[in-house]
C-alpha cells in the first residue's frame, strides 16, 4: 500500500513555511509567553527532605545521592536504606511538614515529618553549604537503634 501525501500550493510570501495570518515566525499564534513556576522558589532543605524520603522509600537509587552527600552521611544513608521503616508496602510516604534551625551561616538542621497511611515518622539531618557554594547532607538520622556510629568503628 502507497500512501502519497500532497500539499496544495499557496500563494503569497512564505506561505509555504507557516500558516496564514501569522506574523511572529518564533512560535503559534496564540502560544502564551513560557511563564515562572507557581509559588516561591523551594530552599535548600525541603528539596533535600523529598530526595531523602526517595532514597530510604525505595523509590530512588541510594547512589543518586552520592554528589549531595559528605563525609559520613552517605554511609549512614546506605545503612538506612538497608533498614529502613519508610519502605512500607501499601502507602507511598510524604513529607508532612519540615522545620529548621540554622545554627551558624553555612549551614540548616532540619527535620521532617514523614506520613505513610497512619503512620508518622520523623527524620532528621544536616545540610553545609561547601567551598562551591553546594549544599551537602552531612548528617542524618531517623532515630533508629543499632546505627553504627563513629566511636562503633
Amino acid at each position: 500500500m502507497n500512501k502519497v501525501m500532497t500539499r496544495s500550493k499557496q500563494n503569497g510570501p512564505g506561505s509555504a513555511t507557516r500558516p496564514p495570518g501569522r506574523r511572529d515566525t518564533r512560535r503559534p499564534a496564540g502560544a502564551p509567553p513560557r511563564a515562572t513556576p507557581p509559588g516561591p522558589p523551594r530552599r535548600p532543605h525541603d528539596l533535600f527532605a523529598d530526595h531523602l524520603l526517595a532514597v530510604l522509600s525505595g523509590q530512588r537509587p541510594v547512589h543518586s545521592m552520592l554528589r549531595h552527600t559528605a563525609g559520613r552521611a552517605y554511609d549512614e544513608l546506605v545503612w538506612l536504606a538497608e533498614h529502613s521503616p519508610l519502605r512500607t508496602g501499601s502507602y507511598r510516604p510524604v513529607v508532612r511538614d519540615i522545620g529548621y534551625e540554622i545554627p551558624r551561616p553555612g549551614a540548616i538542621e532540619a527535620f521532617a515529618r514523614i506520613a505513610a497511611g497512619e503512620q508518622l515518622s520523623a527524620m532528621a539531618f544536616r545540610l553545609e553549604r561547601g567551598p562551591d557554594q553546594r549544599w551537602r547532607c552531612t548528617a542524618i538520622d531517623l532515630g533508629l537503634r543499632g546505627m553504627p556510629r563513629p566511636t562503633d568503628e
